[in-house]
Order: structure tokens, then C-alpha cells, then sequence
């Protein structure tokens, strides 16, 4: 079991910055999968699908991103504490949603553990 705690949400006006976080805990980091996860940022907006916004390999390797948020957000690790960023700058009233952690073995396809999210409103 992974556990996934999502923090750094809020209030924030257009042009703001935010550093959201997601820290994992669980028996799987104790054993040899730890170096073969990977993590990502979901968000969800009211009345939309959830939708992809970045992933990054615990092993390392160039992130990835959704087109609509390249050059605004940066997902990054930090090994030590087992916690993974999502830097967002610029934010504005469209990235208004719900985002969400998740955490995937690199040997399956589906993220099979998820966060409870943190709450991301920007006011125009």
C-alpha cells in the first residue's frame, strides 16, 4: 500500500505562484520498487474529466507534461523525503481545480494509488 498526502493548495489571484506537494509513505518504499515508481500531478476542474498535467520516473529521466501547462509548471523529487512538486507560476483562472497525486509500479500501465487532492482557486 502507498499512501499519498497532497498539500499546498489555496486562494491564490491571476499571476500567482504555488508550490504544491505530495508526500508518499507506505511499505512500498521500503523495498527495491522504490526505484521503479512513477508519480504524476492529475487535476480535475468543476464539471470536467480528470486530466493529466506531469509525471516524473523516481529513477530519474526528463519529465513530462501536458501541453497546457509546459512552461508554467515544473514537477520535481525529492528522494530523501518521498515527496514529489508541482511548482505552478503564472496560474490562472483556468487552472482552477482540484489536483491530485498519484503513484504508478514502472511495470504497470494505471496509477493505482491516489491522493485525497488539494484544492487550487484562482480569482481573476
Amino acid at each position: 500500500q502507498v499512501q499519498l498526502v497532497e498539500s499546498g493548495g489555496g486562494l491564490v489571484q491571476a499571476g500567482d505562484s504555488l508550490r504544491l506537494s505530495c508526500a508518499a509513505s507506505g511499505r512500498t518504499f521500503s523495498s527495491n520498487l522504490f526505484s521503479r515508481c512513477e508519480m504524476a500531478w492529475f487535476r480535475q476542474a468543476p464539471g470536467k474529466d480528470r486530466e493529466f498535467v506531469a509525471r516524473i520516473s523516481w529513477s530519474g529521466g526528463t519529465p513530462t507534461y501536458a501541453d497546457s501547462v509546459k512552461g508554467r509548471f515544473t514537477i520535481s523529487r525529492d528522494s530523501a523525503k518521498n515527496t514529489i512538486f508541482l511548482q505552478i507560476n503564472s496560474l490562472k483562472p483556468e487552472d482552477t481545480a482540484i489536483y491530485y497525486c498519484a503513484w504508478r509500479s514502472s511495470s504497470l500501465a494505471a496509477y493505482t494509488f491516489w491522493g485525497q487532492g488539494t484544492q487550487v482557486t484562482v480569482s481573476s
